[in-house]
């Protein structure tokens, strides 16, 4: 897909999910945020620099990186149990709190410990943000478009905030100090949790059907691990994931290095080299809505990890600020290419049932890999010199590419499971924007259901417990008692509920012997509003496809029918 395509779609998304207010003080309050925190962290990088080196840097990750990891379990519950509005009051003030009492203690020139130990805190209390923000979504959306075009309107939106806030904290240090941008961060997360007061949710703690027992968090992790260790794809797909977020933590030591020993930009040019990364993911994501049709995931892995390796490898041969930028945005392009390849290459390789156990240890992994990589940079640098750890961290991922290529190309060579299921969700008009890949993982996530002639697949007023779709036979749609309809093989039911998080508004009764396919609901949410458990590049796709009418506006899913 060109720039300009991307562009205009881009554009009619923030049309569309910008009538909705609430949503667009969502949108608003996300730039805040994101725009805040990355002119905040490049800011941590150069304090901790100035206090103690590279391993001052690597130390400033990990107290941001540990008690995100520690808290993410938690923030799960939370998110599941609290009323959205108040737990995203709470968070909010209470990460602003710390980071500005963070930036008192440097203005104040106390002691560092205490300025790390309030990271620590800032960073544990803002993993409950995103995810409470992204669960409130679908409440606030008024139809699926409103729904999908908020997801590419937020997608947007990180991709500006990320290099935007490097740009903002860079000209900050310029002219102030790092307490002055650490503060000026704490306003921007002031803003951000005052934008969304406005907003009111229902409380989760009792909305209908969410009262039974869920496994612990020790039993998922080792269901995603046997998920693992069960297909060789799914480890390549995460080891090379691992390998990728290692030369990223690695990566958040050597800029710091680079622009301050290496090329002497001071320390605004942190700024300077971490936005040049956010650029790059920006042009990547051109890059990939031109791709993810053509089904090559594997060898767009290759590519990607190639575009984060090699350009390193060069940087450690220059000395030029502008060849420094340059590279550095090719970073970020394989950032977004490696990120969207391997998510999408996890749903094809993955049991369905356990993507989202596979997508955790992803998670963990990810965690995992980036401090080691952040702790292992600095005694890179002391032993081979900046230009030595650029050379030798950036030779690691074409290494493993070139080593693993057979298997990445096989993977674009599997045949699809379910073929009959995946044509029966492919001509859904929900499910066309999605990649093949999505597609397939929900094919393999389908539950088969046989009921006889009269009996009631939910009732008006039940809770929304999944997505349907007729695959032989008849029912009859009733609202009130009255009957508005019937729909037969390849008609769809059921996502109004899904979606709106309401009851069902309407009774389905088999009119004959059926057989329908049952999508579960975390499953189909994921997949169509861009929840966390599902591919990064189904969200996108779903985002970009605007033009194509969703079941909101016909067919079996408009508003009085089957939700």
């Amino acid at each position: 897909m060109p720039l300009s395509a991307r562009i205009r779609l881009s554009l009619r998304a923030f049309r569309v999910s910008g009538a909705n207010r609430r949503l667009r003080l969502v949108q608003v309050a996300r730039l805040a945020s994101v725009t805040g925190r990355w002119a905040y962290t490049v800011t941590l990088a150069v304090f901790a620099y100035r206090e103690a080196g590279a391993g001052g840097v690597a130390l400033a990750a990990i107290v941001r990186l540990g008690p995100a990891a520690a808290a993410a379990p938690f923030a799960g519950a939370l998110v599941r149990r609290a009323r959205l509005d108040r737990l995203l009051l709470s968070a909010g003030l209470l990460r602003t709190a710390a980071l500005a009492a963070a930036g008192a203690v440097v203005l104040a020139e106390g002691p560092t410990w205490a300025v790390y130990v309030l990271a620590g805190a800032e960073s544990a209390v803002s993993t409950v943000i995103r995810p409470a923000q992204n669960s409130l979504l679908p409440e606030l959306s008024r139809t699926p478009e409103e729904l999908t075009s908020n997801n590419l309107a937020l997608s947007v939106i990180e991709s500006a905030g990320v290099f935007l806030g490097p740009l903002i904290g860079a000209a900050l240090l310029h002219g102030t100090s790092i307490g002055f941008v650490f503060l000026s961060a704490a306003a921007a997360y002031l803003v951000s949790t005052l934008l969304l007061v406005p907003i009111r949710a229902a409380s989760r703690a009792t909305r209908q059907g969410e009262t039974g027992p869920r496994p612990g968090f020790l039993a998922e992790a080792t269901a995603g691990a046997r998920a693992v260790a069960a297909d060789r794809a799914t480890r390549v797909v995460v080891l090379l994931c691992g390998a990728q977020n290692f030369v990223a933590g690695a990566l958040n030591v050597l800029i710091v290095v680079t622009a301050l020993r290496l090329l002497g930009m001071g320390q605004s040019g942190v700024g300077a080299l971490t936005a040049a990364v956010g650029i790059g993911g920006v042009i990547g994501g051109a890059l990939v809505f031109a791709r993810l049709r053509s089904g090559r995931h594997g060898a767009d892995l290759a590519l990607g990890l190639f575009l984060w390796g090699v350009p390193l490898v060069v940087l450690a041969l220059v000395s030029s600020e502008t060849a420094a930028f340059f590279l550095l945005a090719i970073v970020g392009i394989g950032v977004t290419v490696v990120d969207v390849a391997s998510i999408t290459l996890l749903q094809r390789t993955a049991r369905g049932d356990l993507l989202p156990h596979t997508l955790g240890v992803l998670q963990a992994v990810f965690v995992t890999s980036v401090a080691a990589g952040t702790l292992v940079a600095p005694l890179l640098v002391s032993s081979l010199g900046v230009r030595g750890a650029l050379l030798v961290t950036g030779a690691l991922l074409p290494i493993l590419s070139l080593g693993l290529w057979r298997r990445l190309r096989s993977l674009d060579e599997r045949p699809a499971a379910h073929p009959e299921l995946v044509a029966l969700l492919a001509a859904i008009p929900m499910f066309v924007p999605l990649p093949d890949p999505a597609v397939e993982h929900l094919a393999s996530s389908l539950e088969e259901i046989d009921l006889p002639t009269g009996a009631t697949v939910f009732a008006q007023g039940d809770y929304g417990d999944g997505f349907y779709v007729v695959e032989a036979g008849e029912v009859d749609i009733v609202i009130d008692g009255v009957h508005v309809r019937t729909l037969g093989a390849g008609e769809s039911f059921g996502e109004i509920a899904l979606l709106r998080d309401v009851p069902r508004t309407a009774t389905v009764v088999s009119r004959t012997d059926v057989r329908l396919q049952r999508l579960e609901r975390r499953r189909f949410i994921g997949t169509v509003t861009g929840n966390p458990a599902s591919s990064n590049a189904a969200d996108a796709v779903v985002g970009a496809r605007l033009g194509i009418r969703t079941p909101w506006d016909v067919g079996a899913g408009s508003p009085g029918l089957a939700s």
